[in-house]
């Protein structure tokens, strides 16, 4: 059980108060939009408008997957990702990530370019091959900028320079997941 502020209306008037309410979690889109709460009966039986609201689609169904080597970026990422409201899931290898069930379900890839092995660049073209259509944004710690304009224009939807900032991120997923839905 949580206590969250909820604010009614009644007769045209606006109470604030707390209530406490059976959820596992508030669902908020990356705009900060709230969306509704999961499981969310009010805990002593009283309905309030929040609950007659419809509720939109959950933004906690997109994932988005990310794909490094490095092991502080597997761990940090993923977290910020679930902060903005997406489900996310990471991978140490281009090849784990192939071999996983996540590639069919997967609305946005996060890719380190430069990784042993199968790189950031060779996942895109073997997705490109078998036909699978997922935006991509890159990350690179290397500060050569003539990647950028490359990967542009091989299809990513944008390459961020480590380190790079939680708005640049959820600038680009926003861009990305956009470039998603029109597909």
């Amino acid at each position: 059980m949580a206590t969250w502020p909820c604010a009614f209306e009644e007769g045209g008037n606006v109470r604030a108060q707390e209530r406490k309410w059976n959820v596992a979690a508030a669902v908020v889109d990356p705009t900060h939009q709230y969306l509704g709460l999961i499981d969310a009966p009010p805990a002593d039986g009283d309905s309030s408008p929040m609950e007659r609201r419809p509720r939109r689609a959950r933004v906690a169904d997109v994932l988005v997957s990310v794909v490094d080597d490095d092991e502080s970026v597997r761990e940090s990422l993923p977290d910020l990702i679930r902060e903005f409201g997406y489900a996310a899931r990471a991978f140490s290898s281009a090849r784990e990530y192939l071999s996983s069930d996540s590639v069919g379900q997967t609305k946005c890839l996060i890719l380190d370019i430069f990784m042993p092995g199968m790189t950031g660049i060779d996942l895109q073209r073997e997705l490109k091959a078998r036909g699978q259509q997922i935006p991509i944004i890159f990350m690179t710690a290397s500060k050569n900028e003539t990647l950028r304009p490359q990967l542009l224009k091989e299809g990513a939807v944008e390459c961020l320079f480590k380190p790079f900032s939680d708005s640049a991120l959820l600038a680009a997923l926003r861009d990305a997941l956009r470039t998603e839905e029109n597909i």
